[in-house]
């Protein structure tokens, strides 16, 4: 096994596909990996790595390809459906976990599976991407400068670009679905939008957000112990009137059929942000933390688009696992590697909010 290499599952997706580009930049190596056989031949045939085609649900074939590697690198959504084979196969073969996940109910699992990986000495780390490291090193700086807050406060956006198929699909599985926060500790269930404010997301760009269930939502906690979590998103004020409406119809979103039809938009639309639009977007994380005397630290984060920033973090874990820096258990990215794992990628600043 060369210490330069991993497996990737899902590297023909969109991001997959972006994390394969930029990996030789990394020094690294991907075993490419999937289920489709014919896509992953034209892929290693363009780039000269090897490629495994298999189902998550081929459990022999998974084992066998994982014993081949420290480390996996899992691409493939939603991870609601496909996170639990693969967390146990790596339990089983001791391989080191990461994924892209932005799940909060996935987050929750891999937490649970926390103490048999602590067991079996590999690291369960999902959110390897933009969903979270960003916001996630957002809450470990705040948290770090005012230990004693009680409430933590994060909201993210994006200039330029468009959604990927696969964060598409995950955003059908929760159609029809509640908000999240954190209240003393626990995540309990909310309306989608139901707390909004004008966000300072940059110089000149304060834009209305909306609370959503975003994956601080669980990481968050994990990463820094603070009780109360809300994340949100920048919305255009006719989006935020429309939450409204949401409990009376979140039956018919919920409908198979009309999920199907999401499904099949998404399938004709293009896979994700182009080129150029990649290379114009940024990505804007903002965050406060209280205490409970009121007082108050606000900062900002800007960096490269979403997709983008996603295959650089990525990349860098995968770097870093391979280097001997993984530890046992569920880790959260931040939690692991500290608040300024962000800031290793090119393009990026952080300031505190005077």
């Amino acid at each position: 096994m060369d210490d330069n290499t991993f497996l990737l599952y899902g590297a023909y997706g969109y991001t997959g596909q972006l994390i394969v580009k930029y990996a030789e930049q990394y020094k690294l190596r991907p075993i490419l990996a999937g289920r489709n056989e014919g896509k992953l031949q034209e892929m290693a045939n363009n780039t000269g790595y090897d490629y495994l085609a298999f189902d998550l649900e081929d459990t022999h074939s998974l084992i066998h390809a994982l014993q081949k590697v420290s480390v996996v690198l899992h691409v493939a959504g939603p991870f609601i459906h496909t996170a639990v084979p693969m967390i146990e196969a790596c339990l089983e073969t001791k391989t080191h976990y990461l994924d892209i996940t932005g799940e909060i109910d996935v987050f929750e699992l891999a937490h649970r599976y926390g103490p048999a990986a602590e067991q079996n000495e590999i690291m369960l780390m999902p959110g390897v991407g933009f969903d979270v490291v960003p916001t996630d090193c957002m809450a470990k700086f705040l948290a770090e400068k005012m230990p004693e807050a009680e409430q933590l406060e994060l909201a993210f956006t994006m200039q330029g670009g468009s959604v990927s198929r696969g964060t598409a699909n995950t955003m059908i599985e929760g159609l029809g679905s509640s908000g999240k926060m954190r209240q003393q500790g626990r995540i309990i269930e909310v309306p989608v939008g139901h707390v909004a404010k004008k966000i300072p997301f940059w110089e000149d760009y304060t834009r209305l957000a909306m609370s959503i269930p975003w994956g601080d939502v669980s990481t968050a906690y994990y990463t820094t112990g603070i009780p109360n979590i809300i994340t949100y998103t920048k919305v255009s004020p006719a989006t935020h009137r429309s939450t409204k409406w949401l409990p009376y119809i979140a039956w018919f979103l919920r409908l198979s059929w009309v999920r199907n039809i999401a499904r099949r938009r998404v399938k004709a639309g293009p896979a994700g942000p182009n080129d150029k639009e990649r290379e114009e977007g940024r990505s804007l994380v903002w965050g406060q933390i209280t205490a409970e005397n009121g007082d108050t630290l606000s900062a900002r984060f800007i960096g490269p688009e979403g997709y983008t920033l996603t295959a650089h973090s990525s990349l860098i874990i995968t770097r870093k696992v391979l280097n001997d820096e993984a530890y046992p258990g569920f880790q959260t990215p931040a939690g692991a590697y500290g608040d300024d794992l962000v800031m290793e990628i090119a393009g990026t600043h952080r300031e505190v909010i005077k």
